[in-house]
């Protein structure tokens, strides 16, 4: 039983390990190897580990750049968990309590087993995954839907809410250092470049029947939007994601499709090709890059995982991940055949 693990610290609760001495050989190897992405062609196909201990949906996932064996995972039962996800005993490590409503976003620092959370009492929160302690508050006048750290500098992370505000915090101060104001509606993604330099943000347009701000790619030093005419369709789109070698990015439209921008001025939709199959239907449903940037795979209304190809947009396959709507899914940052996925019915999945 977990009860027989557990130790209440108030705000959180230890309950397994954050090493990975206990996990599987194979996967261990594959962590300290760290293979080149694109080394293999294997895709997630079976189910390796489900993961269940949230109460009720969970909206996000996200592997540890630093320590591969652990996912974090933000649920809108007021909590944050760390899974040890391959550990041989119990898969849970910590239960993280320190929002006081529903967690929307979660985030591990590039470099150290550091974790950001953002939610519905309208404060970001970091916290050491180790001690379980809470390093800072961030509060806001907004519920907080997403957060990322800054690729280039992690002491730098960007927070995006309910009344549309975009800021920049550094984690030394606790002070937001820039604002990136548009009179936008809830703010729905945020995707960095990969040089730090700009980001692109994603709006909910529909009260203001006016689609043009529904992507906008801001430069960060200037604090000035670069295009906001970049997506025009009558559609909001729940996630952005830059490709991680070509200079494109896609986005997720609620017309039940993904689309193809340049990452280049003037921002260009590709209008021959999109990536079509899977169900989006108003649910915040994400996508993933393969570590080779090779596939694009897709969480979709109907409980499965769409992988397609990304040169040819065409669909590879796809597998069943829940019996509700799976809603967000993270490749693993060093394994290239790892995938993660949550749903709404509280469960964490992982194939490979």
């Amino acid at each position: 039983m977990i009860c027989n693990y557990v130790k209440n610290f108030g705000e959180f609760f230890v309950i397994g390990s954050l090493t990975d001495s206990n996990i599987r050989a194979d996967v261990l190897r594959s962590l300290r190897c760290q293979p080149k992405p694109g080394s293999t062609n294997n895709t997630p196909l079976k189910l390796s580990v489900t993961l269940r201990n949230h109460t009720k949906a969970v909206n996000c996932v996200d592997w540890s750049p630093s320590h591969g064996h652990l996912l974090a995972s933000a649920g809108m039962d007021h909590t944050v968990h760390i899974w040890n996800v391959w550990n041989k005993g119990n898969t849970i490590s910590r239960v993280l309590k320190h929002h006081t409503a529903a967690v929307k976003d979660v985030r591990w620092s590039y470099h150290q087993p550091v974790l950001l959370s953002g939610g519905f009492d309208c404060s970001s929160r970091l916290v050491d995954a180790e001690e379980g302690k809470e390093i800072r508050v961030f509060k806001e006048d907004q519920a907080v839907e997403v957060i990322k750290f800054n690729p280039t500098n992690s002491n730098l992370f960007m927070s995006g809410g309910s009344k549309g505000s975009l800021r920049l915090w550094d984690i030394r101060t606790g002070l937001a250092t820039k604002q990136f104001d548009r009179s936008l509606g809830t703010i729905l993604d945020i995707e960095f470049s990969a040089d730090g330099k700009q980001f692109i943000s994603s709006t909910d347009t529909t009260r203001s029947n006016v689609s043009e701000n529904t992507i906008i790619i801001w430069d960060i030093l200037r604090q000035v939007p670069l295009s906001n005419q970049v997506y025009t369709e009558a559609f909001t789109c729940p996630c952005v994601r830059y490709h991680p070698y070509e200079a494109s990015f896609v986005a997720q439209s609620n017309g039940n499709y993904i689309a193809i921008f340049s990452s280049r001025p003037p921002f260009k939709l590709n209008r021959y090709r999109r990536f079509e199959g899977h169900g989006v239907w108003g649910f915040p449903i994400k996508c993933s890059f393969s570590l080779s940037g090779r596939e694009l795979a897709s969480g979709s209304s109907d409980g499965c995982i769409y992988f397609y190809d990304y040169k040819s947009s065409k669909l590879l396959r796809k597998i069943e991940a829940s019996k509700e709507a799976c809603t967000y899914i993270a490749y693993h940052p060093v394994i290239p055949n790892v995938i993660a996925s949550c749903s709404w019915t509280g469960e964490v999945s992982v194939f490979e």
